[in-house]
């Protein structure tokens, strides 16, 4: 093409990256990698091949990772890690920020380098992924320098598993590695065996930086490397970013392992756009929103809902937006579109989409495709049911869906039916508008009038099935530290035995029930079990729930949700008005507890004043658990507001009965949730008697239930339930491996004591780790400005 051709046709003419230094160094590798275990690398195994998917050229030979090489990066790691744990913080954050200045210094090389491994176009690697990653860096570095003023009573967790897909391969290390190493962890990272080149690189710049041996370790290799990781019994930790499938398998395999687990999955993010959109930036965002990296992004705007007054207007501008979209070598700094990264994913994708079937209208972008390469063409399907499989699960490919709404009510609809929750787009020129919706939506991260910003100072993760955690920010810190304390193995509180001859109780009997809907409900099954005190007197009976009874239970907490909406000024008193109750009452509850456990009557009054204590302390919290405004490099803010989790279903204390379920009833309402509590197996009463207390405090039905009984009948038909949104145990039955098993069901967080102590008196009863248990945060970017 001739310069006055291109001054007549206003073609973009080719722009090409030159790839010979990333060549070059993949030559001096041997174009063969080992992995890099204590601070070297391995000789090269037998292995698999890195291919260009955009050419299909192979780039180098990588090794498959044995049992006794993830053994030798676990030994490494550990042998590492109470050394790099006791440097200060200034130690750590030096370390850190070598690895950001290096990694922007040799910030071209890593750029193309990803770009010749994953096949995104070199625009988007060279001015999106690798700043982004250096970001990360810098940040972490500013986090590990504060680390001891501002997170005392903190520590490592240990030796973090690391597992990170395909589609952000650097920057995906970056949001692991980071926060890993400030808080004083070291790791074990396997790369995804498509991309593993910059993995590579990076342990190249860790040997540069005069990291450690040991603090980072890389193995390579395909899915059963990750299992060996997942199940090595030297990790501390697991973080994993990849599919709801895997993640959900991830979570059964660690289950009573004690294992620290964060899981980023997947999604099918709404984009959502109103009729007073600015319609021509709309469709601009919506080309990053699903374009952006061949739509090989778990939050990618899959789903775009519009508004039917709007629709055919927006549908056009959209395929006439398409049609101009440039696809071909990702080296070529014009292009738009690159290659989809492997020919098993291109396959998917075409398959996928062949399902459309006669529902569906489809529109493949009118651009020409490369002769060879894993190449797809941008693709917009309407005319789908909110039903529909393309509408609901995630294609993972440069495919977008489309339906349309008529009010804001429905658009929250149609973008809450859904498993997922990561990420959500709105796009208005009405501010009020948007900050109704924002809030509404199931969504860990929501733009207005903006899509896929990200930054290391603003968690990212997302809810429901997208999995739990957050990755950035201060919140995404927490991820890879736990409360410095010693504990010990919980030994197990039993019910009194039935004496030979029982203490007759008082014939005039008062019938502990359940409480459910702020009623009191005979169990569903008919049972109950007779509560003896250590004297052997009958204290009464506990009624036995079920199944149903569960069930029931966590009915009438979702048809409470409402209480999520409420003022925490409004929450906060009622909270003190449940403690001026207690109060009231409280030399008799100070003798229920000393007939049902034998306490001193001193220790029983103790136990009394603490939950009074501990019920001004989440009253104190309830209108003071704030949020933050982060900042964040964009004309805007990003708001990380603290929403409540939903229902939460709790197993409470054995060894405590009274204290024990207040100190998880109190945070959970605190926030706004709703619960499904389970009260001390074997000194129940302390709990029949305390919904009297919530009967006369002003609480609404069906914010607090309590469900009586075994512990072990009735942990796995709570934690499995798809509609309870967390779950909690303190028990001192084993039923952590149990718990978190049935909790993979829908993904739900849980939180439970692997059979440890917790001193329930002391301030490991009470404070920012329950409030943190109890809220997820939702971090909404607003830019602002013309």
């Amino acid at each position: 093409m001739t310069v006055s051709e291109i001054f007549s046709t206003m073609d973009y003419g080719p722009a090409p990256e030159s790839a010979a230094e990333a060549l070059a160094w993949l030559v001096d590798g041997g174009d063969r990698f080992g992995h890099f275990i204590g601070g070297s690398f391995t000789a090269p195994g037998d292995g698999f091949e890195s291919r260009n998917p955009a050419t299909g050229e192979v780039l180098a030979t990588l090794s498959q990772a044995s049992t006794e090489d993830v053994d030798a990066a676990v030994a490494a790691a550990r042998k590492a890690q109470g050394k790099w744990a006791r440097l200060s913080s200034h130690e750590r954050a030096k370390y850190l920020y070598a690895l950001a200045r290096l990694i922007q210094k040799h910030a071209r090389l890593f750029a193309v380098l990803e770009t010749l491994d994953n096949g995104k176009p070199i625009r988007e690697s060279r001015d999106i992924d690798i700043p982004l990653v250096h970001r990360h860096f810098y940040y972490h570095a500013g986090l590990a320098q504060l680390m001891e003023t501002e997170l005392p009573g903190h520590e490592p967790l240990g030796v973090c598993g690391q597992i990170i897909p395909w589609n952000f391969p650097l920057l995906m290390l970056a949001w692991k590695v980071a926060p890993a190493l400030a808080a004083g962890n070291t790791v074990v990272l396997k790369p995804a065996e498509y991309t593993s080149l910059t993995a590579l690189l990076f342990a190249d710049i860790c040997r540069e930086a005069g990291l450690p041996k040991g603090v980072v370790n890389i193995v390579t290799g395909d899915g059963v490397v990750g299992e060996m990781i997942v199940n090595h019994p030297g990790i501390d930790k697991i973080a994993f970013t990849g599919s709801t499938e895997v993640g959900r398998r991830i979570r059964e395999a660690t289950a009573g392992s004690g294992k620290a687990l964060t899981l980023e999955l997947g999604g099918k993010s709404p984009y959502i756009v109103f009729e007073d959109s600015d319609i021509d930036s709309a469709v601009e965002g919506l080309v990053d929103a699903i374009w952006f990296n061949q739509g090989q992004v778990c939050c990618a705007g899959s789903r775009l809902l519009v508004q039917e007054g709007i629709a055919e207007r927006f549908y056009d501008k959209l395929r006439a937006r398409m049609d101009g979209l440039r696809l071909g070598d990702p080296l070529d700094k014009c292009i738009d579109v690159g290659a989809v990264v492997d020919p098993l994913q291109l396959e998917r994708i075409t398959a996928m989409v062949a399902e459309a079937g006669p529902e569906g209208t489809v529109y493949h972008a009118r651009c020409p495709l490369p002769d060879q390469g894993c190449f797809y063409p941008p693709t917009l399907i309407t005319g789908l049911s909110p039903a529909a499989r393309l509408m609901q699960e995630e294609i993972f490919g440069p495919v977008l869906v489309g339906c349309t709404f008529r009010t804001p009510d429905e658009a929250v609809q149609l973008a809450n039916n859904t498993r997922y929750g990561l990420a959500a787009s709105v796009w208005t020129e009405n501010i009020n508008l948007a900050l109704d919706i924002a809030p509404k939506l199931v969504a860990g991260v929501v733009w207005i009038n903006a899509t896929n910003l990200f930054d290391a100072a603003a968690g990212f993760g997302g809810m429901r099935e997208s999995g739990f955690g957050r990755e950035g920010g201060w919140e995404g810190i927490h991820a890879y530290l736990k409360p410095a304390r010693a504990s010990k193995p919980l030994k197990p509180v039993l019910p009194e035995a039935k004496p030979e001859e029982p203490e007759i109780a008082d014939p005039l009997d008062r019938t502990a029930k359940l409480y459910i809907g702020g009623k009191q409900a005979r169990p569903d099954g008919g049972y109950s079990r007779p509560v003896f005190g250590p004297r052997g007197r009958l204290l009464g009976h506990m009624g036995l729930g079920s199944r149903k009874d569960i069930r029931n239970a966590v009915e009438t907490a979702r048809k409470a949700s409402g209480w999520g909406k409420t003022t925490g000024h409004l929450r906060a008193q009622i909270l003190y008005f449940i403690a001026e109750n207690l109060s009231a009452r409280r030399d008799e509850f100070a003798d229920r507890l000393r007939s049902l456990t034998g306490q001193h009557g001193k220790t029983a009054q103790a136990e009394v004043d603490a939950a009074i204590a501990r019920l001004f302390t989440y009253a104190a919290w309830a209108d003071k658990y704030d949020g933050a405004v982060h900042s964040v490099p964009i004309r805007g803010v990003a708001l990380a507001m603290h929403e409540p989790v939903g229902v939460i279903g709790a197993l409470c204390a054995d060894d405590a009965p009274l204290l024990g379920l207040v100190s998880v009833m109190a945070p959970a309402i605190a926030m706004g949730n709703t619960c499904v509590l389970i009260p001390s197996e074997p000194y129940p009463l302390a709990a029949t008697d305390f919904y009297q207390v919530l009967d006369t405090s002003d609480l609404p039905g069906g914010v607090v239930n309590i469900v009586t009984g075994s512990h072990a009948e009735l942990a796995p038909p709570l934690a499995g339930h798809l509609d309870v949104d967390a779950i909690w145990s303190f028990s001192s039955s084993e039923l952590s491996a149990v718990i978190e098993k049935a909790a993979a069901g829908n993904l739900k967080r849980s939180w439970v004591n692997n059979a440890r102590t917790r001193d329930w008196m002391t301030d490991e009863g009470e404070g920012r780790e329950f409030l943190r248990a109890a809220t997820e945060v939702q971090n909404i970017w607003i830019p602002y400005g013309e």
